[in-house]
């Protein structure tokens, strides 16, 4: 008899696109980019944001997404999470220094904490919550816009020196970096939008492979310079269990927090999950600029931040459909309309 050869699940526990990232960090500790391979690697990595940002603004419809701020309460109840009640516990940080975490470490897990909620996963987790999935759109993509302009000028209060020598060179670098991209992208958009959402699945690599790239090349920066030889096991156990206080923290402070100012159980869940997440896709690109040859310690936080988030995320969306609390929200198909397509500049990992 012959036996049958077991198959792979259909669904990996840990997201594939997760996977590639720690393939790259590998490839980067065992074959990092050195002289002009690194200057290479570096001109795309800066080409490969640019054209990120391109194809985000070249995506958003900021007139449509304007539209929904008819929800303003809500929008602004996610911003102050993201933007103010993320950053005081990112300061508190500072507590851990040196015996919990390095300054580089807490550098970066402060700078995770500056940098704009996700959309896709947003929206995904509040879908499966059966909360108030147009308000999650909006204030998903309103995060992600504003973050251009306030996550850069929080990382030049807040982090001073410690972000890799960032000064106003580095906010100049940003802003041509980033920004002008972007606004090229919203300049373009009646031109290129529509070529963009008939190819949305072909340029849907292009996306992850920029992500990739300027992830290979901050990694190969830091095996260079030598910076992992800094994290030890017990510095990464002791990382991982402070991001883990930090996202029970803002799940409590969303939820409780919402309902103390009055809003029903779906807005709460849209609160919840789009008010707890950080997006690695934004937050990358950023940090290759500001934390320069620093940027592998910057990212680590945040990219063990993000896959914890999703796991997280994942358990209590399913909790929170079985909560009978209140009916299940029922789409507002006007909201829905104002708000629009929108979606990260990249394919947010795990959120598929």
């Amino acid at each position: 008899m012959s036996r049958r050869i077991p198959r792979l699940p259909s669904r990996l526990p840990v997201d594939a696109y997760l996977l590639a990232l720690a393939a790259t960090v590998a490839l980067a500790a065992l074959l990092p980019a050195r002289g002009t391979a690194a200057d290479l690697a570096g001109g795309a990595s800066t080409g490969a944001v640019a054209l990120l940002l391109f194809l985000y603004g070249a995506r958003l419809s900021t007139a449509e997404a304007l539209d929904g701020l008819k929800h303003w309460r809500l929008h602004l109840t996610v911003l102050a999470c993201t933007f103010v009640v993320f950053p005081l516990l990112g300061l508190a940080s500072g507590g851990l220094v040196p015996y919990v975490l390095t300054p580089e470490l807490q550098a970066g897990f402060l700078f995770l904490c500056l940098v704009p909620s996700t959309i896709q996963s947003s929206i995904a987790f509040t879908s499966i919550a059966r909360g108030n999935v147009p308000a999650a759109i909006c204030a998903g993509s309103f995060s992600s816009l504003a973050g251009i302009l306030v996550t850069p000028l929080l990382a030049a209060l807040l982090l001073g020196s410690t972000g890799g020598g960032f000064s106003a060179d580095s906010l100049l670098k940003i802003v041509f970096q980033l920004l002008v991209p972007f606004l090229a992208g919203q300049l373009l958009r009646r031109w290129v939008g529509g070529f963009l959402t008939r190819h949305k699945k072909v340029l849907g690599p292009v996306d992850r492979g920029s992500i990739l790239l300027v992830v290979y090349t901050a990694f190969s920066e830091g095996m260079v310079a030598g910076v992992w030889h800094q994290v030890t096991p017990a510095r990464l156990g002791a990382l991982l269990a402070a991001e883990a206080i930090l996202l029970a923290l803002m799940l409590t402070l969303s939820w409780y927090g919402a309902r103390r100012l009055g809003f029903g159980r779906a807005d709460r869940i849209a609160i919840q999950f789009a008010g707890s997440k950080k997006s690695l896709a934004a937050g990358l690109p950023m940090a290759s600029v500001i934390f320069g040859a620093h940027a592998s310690l910057a990212v680590l936080p945040l990219m063990l931040f993000h896959q914890m988030q999703l796991m997280v995320c994942a358990v209590l969306a399913k909790r929170r459909s079985r909560d009978h609390e209140e009916p299940p929200f029922r789409d507002d198909l006007a909201e829905a309309a104002a708000c629009g397509p929108l979606s990260d500049p990249a394919v947010t990992v795990g959120s598929r």
